[in-house]
């Protein structure tokens, strides 16, 4: 999707979500590091787990190869108990709270049934990792590479339950503000929470409070993953998604039998709502750069081409996660097999929480693999960066 002959402008890293699948992007980010360790990317947005490469990319104080070591180092020695509760102890209760909520008939009942894993874990570790346990949980990094020209504006989009709205919080050397329909821009001063409420699974994962709303998962209403890069300035678009293409043969394979237990419905509602999106945007945005090239520069109206490439998995991630599914805390693994996480060819649902070292690694090296065989076109495109904006 990319055209060399007008690929100059400001570069942007769009990092979507899937839980754990995030540690795919990773693998990408190191065969960039190891080709281009000085690497300077201006704009960086995340959803979901991508919120959480996007954050450490841009609080990071190194070179871009630093920061991609850092960000590798914390993937691979990740622990399912690193980000969620995964014991009897702390699943059983919520259960017991989800259960009562279901046959209360509505009336209160003293206490809120909020997500079902416990990610106090996930929370204090980006709390040390992000923000150095700053008590405010400020993103300090953020603003000294602002300030020092690393970067030009970083977003972190979240789902604000309290409205409906898709929020991106936006911190950039100058305040950057758009509304949409059901979509806004909102300059910020990045924190904690906005991680952890980007990265918070519906349902799975309780909701985070971020001001006097509280917030989920960003990809729920993201209904155009590109846009806030692109309303933050940039004119091309690196965009790593976790979602494997199937072919026409694969697409039409029947990955159940019988009626669709839990997991294979959740699954297909994770896809939907997390990883088509990208696939749309990135189509509607060549329709566009297609349609202004008709066009005489005259009769633009401001519009410009944005240059895009998207770099996705050359093997089925959900598949994979079948293989490492024995390697859960025995508890959880019950739980998800209650589900029918072993009903399915394809546990989709299942990748999103294996935060399991084999899975993740196994992810990384994969990324680093279809990155490379893609090397000479995704060096070219991330080559042409405009100069830094001046502060």
């Amino acid at each position: 999707m990319s055209d060399g002959a007008r690929s100059a402008g400001r570069l942007a890293l769009v990092l979507g979500g899937g839980g754990a699948r995030g540690a795919y992007q990773i693998g990408l980010l190191r065969f960039l590091a190891r080709h281009r360790p000085d690497l300077r990317v201006p704009i960086v947005t995340g959803v979901s787990a991508g919120a959480i490469n996007a954050a450490q990319l841009a609080a990071n104080p190194g070179s871009f190869a630093a920061a991609v070591a850092d960000m590798e180092r914390s993937w691979t020695e990740l622990e399912i108990e690193d980000v969620v509760r995964s014991d009897a102890a702390a699943l059983v209760p919520a259960m017991f709270k989800w259960a009562l909520r279901l046959v209360s008939g509505g009336h209160h009942l003293g206490f809120a049934a909020r997500g079902l894993m416990d990610t106090s874990p996930l929370r204090d570790r980006l709390a040390r990792t992000l923000a150095g346990d700053e008590p405010e949980g400020v993103l300090r990094g953020v603003a000294e590479n602002l300030a020092a020209g690393r970067l030009d504006a970083v977003g972190i989009t979240t789902t604000d339950f309290t409205t409906g709205q898709s929020i991106t919080w936006v911190q950039s050397r100058e305040p950057i503000h758009w509304e949409r329909p059901h979509r806004l821009g909102v300059p910020q001063e990045l924190r904690v929470a906005h991680v952890l409420a980007s990265a918070a699974l519906p349902f799975a994962f309780p909701a985070v409070r971020v001001g006097d709303h509280w917030h989920g998962d960003g990809g729920i209403r993201l209904t155009a993953p590109l846009s806030p890069a692109l309303q933050m300035g940039a004119d091309r678009l690196l965009a790593v998604s976790t979602r494997y293409a199937r072919s026409r043969e694969e697409s039409d394979e029947e990955q159940i039998a019988g009626y669709p237990p839990p997991a294979q419905v959740a699954g297909v509602l994770m896809n939907a709502i997390f990883l088509d999106m990208l696939d749309f945007d990135a189509r509607n945005l060549q329709r566009i750069n297609d349609l202004i090239d008709t066009l005489p520069p005259g009769d633009r109206e401001g519009l410009r081409p944005v240059d895009l490439l998207v770099l996705r998995p050359s093997e089925d991630l959900g598949k994979l996660a079948g293989r490492f599914e024995l390697r859960l805390p025995g508890f959880l693994r019950f739980l998800t097999r209650g589900l029918g996480t072993r009903e399915t060819k394809s546990p989709d649902w299942l990748s999103m929480l294996l935060f399991e070292p084999g899975y993740t690694r196994y992810l990384i090296e994969l990324g680093e693999r279809d990155a490379e065989a893609r090397g000479d076109e995704l060096l070219a495109f991330v080559d042409d960066s405009a100069p830094p904006a001046p502060a």
